[in-house]
């Protein structure tokens, strides 16, 4: 797939960085360069925060009602789903997401996001505050202003979605700086909104990198109001430090070392196709990929034999072939990292089974004999790799799960409706799933704890980030 030159979308232009500088965007699959993208930097920022401070200040779209913005949106939400093939295979071409599922799945997801907080920003109802001594007292959610949203190269179209979306229905104008590694579809996407009757200074995207580029420069740009970022946490850590010399509110969905939990008693077949989903989806590209498995010692052995055939009988190859379940690694850089993981841990005497591959491709991999301390126990591999290791009794289980500084999410299989709750309730982590996995009730809050994040988006924790709440009080009883 051959693609023109993906621009920076300012004030409803597409345009080049200021000094014309650009970089190269590498397919995956081919490892060569398949577009050229304009490299922002900090004078790009300031044009588009600027832009962005305009159409928040004085333009229409913060003083339009939650039904003509929801109208907008929703036109969004069809435009994206009429592009879809040309979204999807976008960002397969540019990260190695196998076009099928992006078709599939990222697309219809993205939609959803559009159309539900379009919604729900119309629908939620606010709080209105009788009182005894003859004042009303109500509140109001007005727009925070700018927001500076950062999206990760992972899930390209759906996770930028999930920074925007919820900051533009609350009546903000946006600055959405995509992952360098995964850019194109931003523009897509920006184009898409202006094409909607979105206005211009709305939804705004500049692209570079983030140290010491346009990532950096829009976390520490004073016109920014917000911030939500979704990454790594040492990323994760320079943008809150970015954010509290402005003192501006920061939303951080960060990485994860997530577990899942399979007891004596769960339905075998059902939990084999969970936790192989969990770990080897998208290639094991995904913060919330289950890939610490602690599984009840009299199941262990039959477990393990199945998941590495579930894992063998996955299709890798090229993710623009229709078939194919797992494409290659999204970078060189991040090849080798989790090739570098697999190394070490048959250094350290882990039994591995599976983890081939050719080019960028990594074969799903189960690993066990792993030491508790090992650096693919503890560390964010980021890759279709997963750990297995037998527990004895729940107490065990739990203490296993819990044993890490990250707390996204973690994943639950038992048929024993008391266990479920029981566990649930005691996992260190934002989301738990019970016999399912990456199933999302965009109502629901999402994010995690410790080193996977802070504070919470979805439903009305969206709101309350994306907004000002105002307590207004009036005198009725006319004294």
């Amino acid at each position: 797939m051959a693609a023109a030159f993906v621009a920076h979308v300012i004030d409803g232009e597409l345009v080049e960085s200021l000094r014309g500088d650009r970089f190269e965007s590498v397919d995956p699959w081919t490892r060569a360069p398949w577009t050229e993208v304009a490299l922002g930097g900090h004078a790009d920022v300031d044009r588009a925060v600027r832009a962005a401070r305009v159409a928040a200040d004085q333009g229409p779209w913060p003083r339009m009602g939650h039904t003509e913005r929801g109208r907008l949106l929703h036109r969004l939400a069809d435009l994206i789903v009429a592009n879809g093939d040309l979204l999807a295979r976008t960002d397969s071409t540019d990260m190695g997401r196998p076009v099928s599922q992006a078709l599939a799945r990222d697309v219809p997801r993205a939609a959803a996001n559009f159309r539900f907080f379009a919604d729900h920003a119309r629908l939620t109802p606010a709080e209105a505050l009788p009182s005894d001594h003859g004042h009303h007292a109500y509140t109001r959610h007005e727009p925070a202003g700018v927001v500076a949203a950062i999206a990760p190269w992972n899930l390209p179209l759906m996770l930028a979605s999930w920074k925007i979306v919820p900051a533009l229905a609350w009546g903000n104008t946006v600055v959405l700086k995509p992952a360098e590694q995964s850019p194109a579809s931003a523009t897509i996407l920006a184009r898409l909104a202006l094409e909607a009757g979105i206005p211009p200074g709305v939804l705004n995207v500049v692209h570079g990198y983030g140290s010491d580029g346009a990532g950096q420069a829009l976390t520490e740009h004073p016109g920014i109001d917000r911030i939500t970022f979704t990454g790594e946490s040492a990323t994760g850590r320079a943008v809150s430090t970015a954010a509290a010399r402005g003192l501006v509110p920061v939303s951080l969905e960060l990485g994860g070392k997530n577990p899942a939990l399979v007891f004596a008693d769960a339905d075998l077949d059902l939990a084999v196709r969970t936790a192989a989903e969990g770990a080897f989806g998208n290639a094991g590209q995904m913060c919330l990929s289950g890939s610490r498995i602690f599984v009840a010692r009299a199941v262990y052995g039959e477990f393990v034999e199945r998941l590495h055939a579930a894992g063998r009988a996955m299709t890798a190859g090229d993710p623009g072939d229709p078939a194919t379940e797992i494409g290659p690694l999204a970078s060189a850089e991040h090849h080798r990292k989790v090739s570098d993981h697999l190394t070490r841990a048959r250094a350290d005497g882990c039994r591995v089974y599976g983890g081939e591959g050719s080019g960028w491709l990594v074969r799903p991999a189960v690993l066990t004999g792993v030491p508790r301390d090992a650096p693919v126990q503890t560390r964010e591999v980021f890759g279709p790799v997963a750990t297995v290791t037998p527990f004895d009794h729940e107490e065990e289980a739990v203490g296993l799960a819990n044993d890490t500084p990250f707390g996204l999410s973690a994943t639950v299989c038992t048929t024993d409706l008391s266990r479920a709750h029981r566990v649930a309730a005691r996992l260190r982590a934002g989301t738990v799933w019970v016999n399912c996995f990456f199933v999302r009730d965009l109502r629901a809050p999402f994010g995690g704890v410790g080193a996977s994040g802070v504070g919470r988006e979805g439903g009305l924790f969206s709101r309350d980030f994306f907004t000002e709440p105002k307590a207004v009080v009036v005198d009725v009883a006319g004294r």
